[in-house]
């Protein structure tokens, strides 16, 4: 079954159904589908009527739409083997049940409703210190993670065409909601300032990176002893980037904003440990350039599915990443007047989608 035959409500629960049924010789009880997330990929907890496993997640493929990633570049690999490689090394990931023979549906193991999302929403900045320091060191096991051969995350990479495309999806969605709209001249700034960000970032040497570790990817859980203990989910994505990306997806992510303290005491605690163990000013520096991309696309995403899909879930989080956004480009600023123009640009931003 191909994804554009999965589209429909129905024919979703139809194919679940029978993967869980050829798979795992029992049958569906109730499917209850997740909320939807920014890409088009489908998720839906299973319960069983029989087996030691009374829930699983059903992960079922979309058709990919070539416009989410550059012109020209390979579309997303499928979630193995990298989901089995991450287990082998020991890492906190989903178990994998079963699947159908086209790999349109994955049988995942429940690992829980529980987000770092919506249980950093209820905590205190001592609560969060353990297990943000938990999810930077899996950051740093990630990096040390090498290629055994077959395994597409280890061809992938940042590079300049991604941010290059980074750059293109803030000025059409982004700059087109100021008022007035970004000119010629601004775009261009944008593209080259980006082009200038690559260009340092891609000095360093590339370690693995699961590329969307932020809070809404990474479960909470409690162990055997009652200690909360995270999970990675959406893995397919894994690529290869500077050390300090996946750092910048936690620690400046849009659904949780994190105070300055614990940004910069997660940051200082961990980049010792990184395989690179990169200088502290070298660090911070890569760190505030690659926020600039990241929440940059990240900001027009959010505007993109409210634009694109009318959903407007996403704009409650504008604010935080736009806060994000004005801290490191002036950061970057300080540092090279070549990031001025782009600066200039990221402080006429308004902080939410009303603001025009």
């Amino acid at each position: 079954m191909e994804p554009s035959d999965l589209q429909a409500p129905e024919a979703r629960e139809q194919a679940v159904r029978a993967c869980v049924r050829e798979a795992l010789g029992c049958e569906a009880g109730q499917i209850e589908w997740l909320p939807a997330a920014l890409g088009a990929r489908r998720f839906a907890r299973v319960h069983l009527s029989a087996g030691a496993a009374r829930t699983l997640i059903a992960r079922v493929e979309a058709v990919e739409d070539p416009r989410g990633r550059p012109s020209g570049s390979d579309p997303e690999p499928p979630l193995e083997p990298i989901r089995a490689l991450l287990e082998r090394q020991g890492l906190p990931v989903p178990g994998r049940l079963g699947g159908d023979a086209s790999g349109r549906v994955e049988l995942l193991e429940d690992v829980g409703p529980r987000s770092l999302q919506t249980w950093a929403k209820g905590s205190t900045a001592a609560q969060r210190r353990g297990v943000y320091a938990q999810a930077c060191d899996l950051v740093a096991a990630l990096q040390r993670v090498r290629d055994p051969g077959g395994v597409q995350a280890f061809r992938r990479r940042l590079d300049a065409a991604l941010f290059g495309y980074k750059a293109e999806l803030f000025c059409r969605f982004s700059l087109a909601e100021r008022d007035p709209p970004a000119s010629d001249s601004e775009c261009l700034a944008v593209r080259e300032a980006f082009a200038h960000i690559a260009e340092i970032v891609g000095r360093v040497p590339a370690r693995l990176a699961h590329r969307d570790f932020q809070s809404a990817n990474l479960h909470v859980r409690e162990d055997a002893s009652g200690a909360l203990r995270l999970v990675m989910i959406d893995l397919q994505g894994a690529f290869l980037a500077p050390p300090e990306y996946d750092l910048v997806c936690l620690l400046r992510d849009s659904y949780v904003e994190l105070s300055e303290s614990e940004v910069r005491e997660q940051l200082e605690r961990v980049r010792p440990t990184l395989p690179d163990a990169p200088e502290a000013e070298t660090c911070q520096e890569r760190f505030d350039l690659l926020t600039l991309s990241r929440k940059a696309k990240d900001h027009a995403r959010f505007l993109q599915a409210a634009q694109q899909r009318e959903d407007r879930r996403f704009l409650v989080h504008l604010p935080s990443t736009v806060r994000s956004l004005r801290r490191a480009a002036r950061a970057a600023r300080s540092r090279d007047s070549g990031f001025s123009a782009l600066a200039e640009i990221v402080e006429s931003l308004p902080e939410s989608a009303c603001e025009r």
